[in-house]
């Protein structure tokens, strides 16, 4: 059986943001995220497109990994925050945008609430992102050429 461990993070994340933008109505932009930034660390907002449905197939891959609550997911998005001459020193990322994908991904049925101990995936979100590995998978299959392994 394949799994999000036999393909690349970055196409899986990829693959899964597409879906989540497509095919799941609860997953939506909101109105402020084109004015915010990821962190206190950061100096300006994120120039990606479709930032907000990556971050959430970045969400749904850490908890696939291992379940954890919304402090652990900010430190998992911090960085580190330049002072000028002081020292460097590490701050955690948005905690509103963790909350508001999580609450997304609620809504979509795609994650659950343990009690005490955070998020974690439901088996229909488990399902979506071993369905999307297994179809990178294959592509990565079909295009690989024979002797060398694409990772």
């Amino acid at each position: 059986m394949t799994t999000i461990y036999d393909v690349p993070a970055a196409d899986l994340i990829e693959e899964v943001a597409e879906i989540l933008k497509n095919d799941y109505e609860q997953v939506t932009e909101l109105d402020w995220i084109s004015a915010v930034k990821a962190g206190v660390h950061r100096e300006n907002p994120p120039q990606v497109e479709d930032w907000w449905y990556i971050r959430c197939a970045s969400i749904l891959r850490k908890l696939y990994i291992k379940p954890m609550g919304i402090s652990k997911l900010r430190n998992l998005y911090g960085g580190r925050m330049r002072r000028g001459p002081k020292p460097n020193i590490f701050m955690k990322g948005s905690g509103s945008i963790v909350r508001n994908a999580l609450k997304q991904l609620e809504s979509a049925g795609l994650v659950e609430i343990i009690e005490k101990k955070g998020r974690k995936l439901t088996s229909e979100g488990q399902s979506l992102l071993d369905r999307t590995a297994l179809k990178i998978k294959m592509k990565l299959q079909k295009s690989e050429i024979p002797g060398l392994v694409k990772y």
